[in-house]
């Protein structure tokens, strides 16, 4: 069974920084993108950065310069470094990766950014 295991969230003021990580486990096969997606009360899943199994990289225009996404495929991880956080980047931070033509997620980690 896949399963995706988020850690590193937090309550952190304006202009500091966290440190996401995500494992996944549950497949014999290699998984392929991996990504964080986020979620601001009220709403919608937003896609916050991804990146491809050979290491080519997307971020939303509101995280670019300050997000880096990177991943370690031999031990299925993905990280996220955030710095210089907003309180706009407040939300629940999600962790996904493709398998097989499936997208898996896991449950979230609660990320605060007081002003």
């Amino acid at each position: 069974q896949v399963q995706l295991v988020e850690s590193g969230g937090g309550l952190v003021q304006a202009g500091g920084s966290l440190r996401l990580s995500c494992a996944a486990s549950g497949s014999s096969f290699s998984f392929g993108a991996m990504g964080w997606y986020r979620q601001a009360p009220g709403k919608q899943r937003e896609l916050v950065a991804t990146i491809t199994r050979v290491g080519a990289t997307n971020y939303a225009d509101s995280v670019k310069g300050r997000f880096t996404i990177s991943r370690d495929s031999a031990k299925n991880t993905v990280s996220l470094q955030m710095n210089s956080l907003k309180p706009e980047d407040t939300g629940v931070y999600y962790c996904s990766a493709q398998l097989l033509g499936r997208t898996y997620w896991g449950r979230g980690t609660q990320v605060t950014v007081s002003s």
